[in-house]
């Protein structure tokens, strides 16, 4: 048995192919599958089987593109009710892959349809090897169970029963393999590590020391992040089947006279994924600003309207490429073109433009006492509580695109995060909605913070 372990960073997605001497599994593929493709050539091994653990809400999987490329069998949970060919497993369901033997458990929680596979390599003993969890059990953090909200208790309970009652029952030297690690929004507090064992779990993860259900209960379904627009609808997308990346429409490079016409059209939406600094300088009005060096692909899914076309600013070609890629990582597949030579050529023809003012930290104390400014605090609850600019008002930068009532249109909004990018979105999403005088606090708290240390 040979594993090879895929992270995609942005969304801290973990993938694995699992080989024998000639075939192989995929599991949990990302959306792009070339790169199973080519491995597995490299390798010299055929892909056989598309191993997925539930239905992600976080990315759109890519498995019936790599089934389409590879001939491979789907393996899905039952409960899931995919709308496509695949094999349905439940509990206790077993198949081969050469020598290797994979038995399905049931383990519900994170989502109800989750399944987690026991990988044994009989051609060395009978003992379960490892676990392929997807988002039941992580590095230090196990799946939220609050994607379902009017559920959560239930599915808390349920992932409880998944981890003590079955999960933990396996040896503790039982390597795990989850879907993914820190930074993801699938958990509330995952380490950096990629993978880990049952018994390291088992003694440390700090969720897994709440042994008395009700406290187990109540961990999982009080001050929870966030959860991004986007996951409810990737869910649904992955039950249905995603159109493969080779079918969606080509990106179109588009000269600014085009462009322009095309965003004047009600149904079509300007994404600008430069940094906030050059966003802030000039902009197309009432695009999002959403940083390509920031979490482009989950704030992209939480803001960006699916309704609508996507028309695209970024620095280059090969930027706008990489972002589309990012956007159809999380289903959001209606692009149709890119600026071609980005702002620049928009300036030249002396389109309309709007600016967001970056203003140094030594400003914020200027104005924090001064009745016609508001500050706002654009990152979510947990990091206001931590630390905050005084008198700031939180309301999450995504959060804004309702919760803008709350502000009063006639004052200067100061708006900060914690570098600069999420709040360069919030400022955006305040100037589509009317608000003339928005400043972004360049470099964010962190720079506020250092220039008090001076």
């Amino acid at each position: 048995m040979l594993l090879k372990h895929y992270y995609v960073e942005k969304i801290a997605h973990s993938s694995y192919i699992v080989a024998g001497n000639e075939t192989c599994a995929v599991v949990d593929p990302s959306r792009d599958v070339d790169l199973y493709i080519e491995e597995a050539e490299k390798m010299g091994v055929k892909i056989t089987h598309i191993l997925e653990t539930h239905l992600h809400a976080d990315f759109l999987s890519g498995h019936i593109e790599l089934a389409e490329k590879t001939g491979a069998t789907m393996y899905f949970p039952k409960s899931g009710e995919a709308q496509f060919d695949h094999q349905a497993l439940e509990e206790g369901d077993k198949f081969k892959l050469e020598d290797m033997e994979f038995e399905v458990i049931e383990t519900p929680g994170h989502t109800p349809e989750h399944i987690t596979y026991i990988v044994r390599d009989l051609s060395r003993s009978e003992d379960p090897l490892g676990i392929f969890c997807g988002d039941t059990l992580f590095v230090g953090d196990v799946g939220r169970p609050d994607l379902f909200p009017d559920r959560k208790e239930e599915l808390a309970k349920k992932l409880y029963d998944s981890l003590f009652n079955k999960i933990f029952k396996l040896p503790d030297f039982v390597e795990v393999y989850p879907a993914h690690g820190e930074g993801s929004l699938c958990g509330k507090a995952m380490g950096a590590k990629y993978r880990s064992t049952v018994g390291y779990e088992r003694k440390h993860n700090p969720v897994l020391q709440y042994k008395d259900i009700d406290e187990f209960v109540k961990n999982l379904t009080e001050d929870m992040p966030e959860v991004p627009d986007h996951f409810a609808r990737c869910s649904a997308l992955n039950a249905k089947g995603p159109l493969p990346i080779y079918k969606l429409p080509e990106l179109k490079k588009m000269k600014a006279g085009e462009f322009y016409e095309k965003s004047q059209q009600e149904d079509t939406f300007v994404v600008d994924t430069r940094s906030y600094t050059g966003f802030g300088g000039q902009h197309v009005p009432k695009s999002y600003n959403i940083d390509f060096i920031s979490n482009l692909p989950t704030f992209a899914g939480w803001v960006v309207p699916p309704d609508k076309k996507i028309l695209l600013i970024a620095e280059d070609k090969e930027r706008a490429e990489e972002s589309s890629l990012w956007l159809y990582r999380v289903g959001i597949d209606n692009i149709i073109g890119y600026l071609d030579g980005s702002m620049k050529s928009w300036l030249t023809k002396a389109y309309e433009t709007s600016d967001v003012p970056q203003l140094h930290p030594s400003l914020v104390d200027k104005y924090k006492d001064d009745s016609n400014y508001i500050i706002v605090d654009g990152r979510d609850k947990k990091a206001y509580e931590e630390s905050r600019i005084e008198g700031a008002v939180n309301i999450p930068s995504p959060d804004l695109r309702t919760r803008y009532t709350e502000l009063d249109k006639n004052k200067n909004i100061i708006i900060y995060c914690n570098s600069g990018s999420r709040s360069s979105l919030g400022a955006s999403i305040l100037k589509s909605k009317g608000f003339e005088n928005v400043s972004n606090l360049g470099g964010g708290i962190q720079s506020y913070m250092a220039y008090k240390d001076k």
